[in-house]
């Protein structure tokens, strides 16, 4: 029950949003970055897009490498699909990788759209997810019911596994840079 009425909720708060398209920007290419504030606000539209995109991929199987919602998506995959089609941006392809993207930010100050990353195997980190709002966040995972699902970050498991945050700036995609 507390699963639709979260699910509800974003949804409504989300649909009175709107935002354009932009072309791909590929994040791994360095060159031209900027640093970003955490300080920085993102678009509303992008960050509502971005919510709305991942919040339709619940359910998606899960496959390991998988990039593609017809196919199955992991969770660097899930999260590279979902700010691509929302945002533009390309993220790199692992979980560690996309570490390295935005800027870092504490728990307290995590806000919807935000990248929450987990050591749920032996490297640092080895899962990623897209933070909603009151301790959820929705991911890819292999484990469960294998596929695109919501869950608590306050849950044993997750509590126990939660390494960083980090905030990608989605209204600049060209003054993304890897964090430092």
């Amino acid at each position: 029950m507390n699963y639709r009425v979260a699910l509800l909720s974003v949804s409504i708060i989300l649909s009175s949003a709107t935002s354009n398209a932009a072309e791909p920007t590929d994040l791994n290419n360095k060159a031209d970055s900027q640093p970003i504030t955490a300080s920085q606000e993102k678009s509303p539209g992008h960050v509502s897009e971005l919510l709305m995109n991942a919040l339709s991929l619940v359910g998606v199987k899960y496959k390991y490498g998988g990039s593609s919602p017809e196919t199955g998506l992991d969770c660097s995959g899930f999260v590279g699909h979902v700010f691509e089609s929302a945002a533009g941006l390309v993220l790199p392809r692992s979980a560690s990788e996309i570490s390295t993207v935005g800027s870092k930010v504490t728990k307290s100050e995590l806000r919807p759209g935000d990248l929450v990353f987990f050591k749920t195997m032996r490297k640092a980190i080895s899962h990623v997810g897209i933070y909603l709002g009151n301790n959820r966040f929705i991911h890819a995972s292999s484990s469960s019911t294998g596929s695109v699902l919501i869950s608590n970050m306050k849950e044993s498991y997750w509590a126990k596994r939660f390494m960083t945050a980090n905030r990608v700036d989605l209204s600049n995609p060209s003054s993304v840079k890897p964090v430092e």
